[in-house]
């Protein structure tokens, strides 16, 4: 009776070995798995803030590049002043170069001095000239209107229109240049200044934001005086945009 209470009790102390091994089987595959788990997680963490940092990193890139089209594109624009300026200083050294016969254009209150080709232009448009090239718009205006209206058929017509067109262009009365190199292409197509009218017209329209205007004048220059100075400048402006 009492070997069979002790192989019992035996018995009992066996199950609860096994039972304690069980447990502590599962106690450590549970902490291995949430070990895991953990890893993941701050794996999963590492990878979205990289990706974060990939994102901010691809907006800094991103808007450099933008800076950097702003950028350019004001330097054409630069670019484009400039040489519109530059022809304007070629177009002026021309005349000044043509007349270098005459009497010196800063002295604006001349003595009358002969009419004709022969001669050079004639005095009221000389002294119109040297208020143009003085920066004195508004006079010179007056001055080139007056000659116009005492000489209307002198050889120096067209250039006087050209150079009142010129002086509202300087004024940035953009409506009144316009109509005024549109005069000049009209009323004297055969005069050496009608391509330089049409150049500026071109210019006028361009800045009055009528591109595809401007772009037609500039094709019809070229088509129309293709081995003008004017027109290699047309070609130029056409390329450049």
């Amino acid at each position: 009776m009492v070997s069979s209470r002790r192989w019992f009790a035996c018995c009992i102390s066996c199950l609860a070995l096994t039972g304690c091994a069980g447990n502590d089987l599962l106690l450590k595959r549970q902490s291995e798995t949430e070990a895991k788990v953990e890893h993941l997680i701050q794996s999963s963490r590492k990878m979205d803030q990289r990706a974060n940092e990939l994102a901010d990193q691809a907006r800094v890139q991103d808007n450099q590049a933008k800076d950097a089209r702003a950028l350019l594109k004001q330097l054409e624009e630069t670019v484009s002043e400039l040489r519109k300026s530059q022809d304007e200083l070629r177009e002026r050294v021309s005349l000044m170069t043509q007349q270098k016969a005459t009497p010196k254009i800063e002295v604006v209150n001349q003595e009358p001095t002969p009419k004709g080709k022969d001669t050079g232009p004639p005095a009221e448009y000389v002294r119109a000239f040297g208020l143009y090239s003085a920066n004195n718009f508004a006079d010179a205006i007056t001055a080139f209107e007056t000659f116009l209206h005492n000489n209307p058929q002198s050889d120096f017509a067209a250039n006087a229109l050209y150079w009142i067109g010129e002086c509202h262009y300087s004024l940035s009365d953009l409506p009144r240049a316009k109509e005024i190199f549109l005069r000049v292409t009209g009323s004297y197509p055969n005069s050496s200044k009608a391509p330089d009218a049409m150049l500026k017209l071109g210019y006028t329209l361009a800045a009055m934001k009528e591109k595809g205007k401007a772009n037609a004048i500039f094709e019809n220059l070229i088509k129309s005086y293709p081995s003008s100075p004017a027109a290699a400048k047309a070609r130029e402006r056409l390329t450049a945009h």
